[in-house]
């Protein structure tokens, strides 16, 4: 990694594109606050005048204090002022609000280790890979952690022991991947100061080098037992020459067992169609069609009237000039007329790409089956 100063430029570049990023990663966590007041503050960040692009973001922050993308890009300028506590604050609101979102988790880990202290960095950099198992620049940060820790290691041991010569090449290796950090400085940082993704377009959020809780794993319906097949009757010699006449009730007792199987099986697929119908819509960029798939009593995560959530959706999914999304390793369990189902999502459109970990609740209603709640 490079020092703070040297990630300036292309840390900048991906800002915007990372402030995007969270946006569509909350999926309605927050209303989205206006487009020209974000790219205002980050095009002042930008130029390091960060009071302006901070009173910006405040006045934004008034009105809209939940917003991920204001909060985000506040951290980052406070960083840039050296107001880490400040910062940290800022980031670690973000984790308790967006436990999706790994880069708050890489953001915070950076300016923990601005102050040497590496083992809570360590702790942000695992809970941004567990939020996100491909996120190369937490595994990346992460190694830096162990590498400076091992540092500090080698240079107790040789502290205990100057004779250890096996300690002391260990530690000059160590020393060469850091060349301009000082050994044993409490408050050298292994990795540059906040580095953020993609272009200025849409502010948009993504890692730095200095994500709805960890994400879900995905819970496997239990396999249906096969259908025992009854025991064949027992078949009693007849004192007249006349054959047993073979029984014929097996087949039918089977069929009985494997119907509601079968049914549950139906039914598994026609949710799995919902879903695939909602994802159409969504990446087709049909709002009436996207809507329809929600039921009336949906509990979005703002807390927002139906109107409102309507409204916030519909500017979220016109703004883009195209969207494509996905849904991997979908697992469905039935209850009645309720399943649950979990699955990893991946959008991407113009301007960014996320993916995640999905729990969604649907209920039968008029016979079709319509999203309750998603997270």
């Amino acid at each position: 990694m490079t020092t703070s100063d040297q990630a300036t430029k292309p840390r900048r570049s991906r800002l915007a594109s990372l402030l995007g990023a969270l946006l569509i990663g909350c999926a309605g966590a927050a209303i989205a606050a206006p487009a020209d007041d974000i790219k205002e503050a980050l095009k002042l960040y930008d130029q390091n005048k960060f009071d302006p692009a901070l009173a910006k973001l405040n006045a934004v922050l008034a009105v809209q204090p939940k917003d991920a993308q204001a909060r985000f890009l506040k951290g980052n300028i406070l960083t840039g002022q050296n107001k880490t506590a400040e910062a940290i604050q800022v980031f670690t609101g973000i984790t308790e609000d967006f436990p999706e979102l790994p880069e708050p988790y890489n953001n915070l880990a950076v300016l923990y280790a601005g102050q040497g202290n590496y083992e809570k960095a360590k702790a942000a950099l695992e809970l941004a890979i567990h939020t996100n198992p491909t996120y190369a620049t937490a595994h990346e940060n992460l190694g830096d952690m162990h590498a400076q820790l091992a540092r500090r290691a080698y240079d107790k041991a040789l502290a205990l022991d100057k004779t250890n010569t096996t300690a002391q090449s260990k530690l000059t290796m160590v020393r060469s991947m850091f060349p301009g950090t000082k050994a044993g400085a409490a408050a050298a940082t292994p990795m540059p100061a906040p580095v953020q993704v993609a272009k200025a377009e849409p502010p948009k959020v993504t890692p730095l080098v200095v994500a709805p809780p960890p994400a879900a794993t995905p819970v496997k319906a239990a396999p249906v037992a096969p259908p025992v097949a009854p025991t064949p009757p027992v078949q009693v010699a007849q004192a007249t020459p006349a054959k047993a006449v073979p029984v014929a009730a097996a087949p039918v007792v089977e069929a009985a067992v494997k119907a509601p199987v079968a049914a549950a099986r139906g039914t598994d697929t026609e949710v799995r169609a919902a879903l695939d119908t909602w994802a159409a819509a969504w990446s087709s960029q049909d709002v009436p069609g996207y809507l329809a798939a929600f039921a009336p009593n949906f509990e979005n995560a703002d807390g927002l009237g139906r109107k409102a959530w309507e409204r916030q959706r519909k500017e979220r999914i016109e703004a883009p000039k195209s969207i494509d999304v996905k849904l991997s390793n979908v697992q469905i369990t039935m209850k009645g007329d309720e399943a649950t189902a979990v699955f990893r999502q991946a959008y991407k459109s113009d301007v960014l790409s996320n993916v995640s970990t999905k729990t969604m609740k649907l209920s039968k209603v008029g016979g079709r089956w319509l999203i309750r709640s998603m997270r």
